[in-house]
């Protein structure tokens, strides 16, 4: 019975690395994909982190290459011609241009440079919100008021991330307008917002007193 017991089981693991080894044949190759793909994977992140890395520098470099020229439309010219690859770099390099543009006089070029920012919907919505802010106060001489208050009020929309400044603009406009009770008391909500900062506050405050107003005492914020 010993030499039989031990034959049956030689034979049985000899049939178990016959259908081991036909297993690795037939589906070995999934195994072997397997590696390929995870060492692939982790060799393509590599390079995509190392690419990311070296536009980044190649932007900044070429970025403060244009920043070194003293003349504000030389250094605007040469912010002009530097490319950036991402929606990021794009958009730092067009705030950058537009103030080298505002400073060579050339207003309307500073204008297009941060409607370009304004406009891009693959940006975090604070970037395109100062851009639009920033383009209608350059435009504040030769917009439309109608148009401009238009604008604005879209910036303040409930939850928009500049809408006590844009408030505050709108205010403005209304004082252009001779609509000076519709200023005051424009400020005097901005004023109660929670949201609102001291410097902003304060500021409501003395232009409420300069249009003939009394500021209200302020209510206390709950939590």
């Amino acid at each position: 019975m010993s030499d039989t017991d031990s034959f049956i089981e030689e034979v049985t693991e000899e049939v178990r690395r016959d259908r081991l080894f036909l297993l690795l044949r037939r589906w070995g190759w999934i195994g072997v994909l397997v590696v390929v793909l995870i060492v692939g994977g982790a060799a393509f992140n590599e390079f995509r982190k190392a690419r990311t890395t070296g536009q980044a520098e190649s932007l900044g470099d070429a970025i403060l290459g244009a920043l070194e020229q003293n003349d504000s439309a030389e250094r605007a010219a040469a912010l002009s011609g530097v490319d950036a690859a991402t929606p990021g770099g794009d958009a730092v390099l067009n705030m950058l241009l537009s103030s080298s543009q505002i400073e060579a006089g050339s207003r309307q070029e500073a204008v297009d440079s941060l409607n370009t920012i304004a406009v891009q919907g693959d940006l975090p919505d604070i970037y395109r919100a100062i851009a639009s802010f920033k383009a209608l106060l350059l435009q504040s001489e030769s917009m439309p008021v109608a148009d401009r208050r238009q604008q604005f009020e879209a910036l303040a929309a409930p939850g928009a991330p500049l809408r006590l400044l844009a408030e505050e603009q709108l205010a403005l406009i209304d004082v252009s307008e001779g609509k000076v009770d519709s200023a005051i008391e424009r400020l005097q909500a901005m004023r109660q917002d929670a949201e609102i900062g001291v410097d902003l506050q304060q500021r409501a405050a003395q232009l409420i007193v300069a249009l003939g107003g009394e500021p209200e005492p302020l209510v206390a914020q709950q939590g």
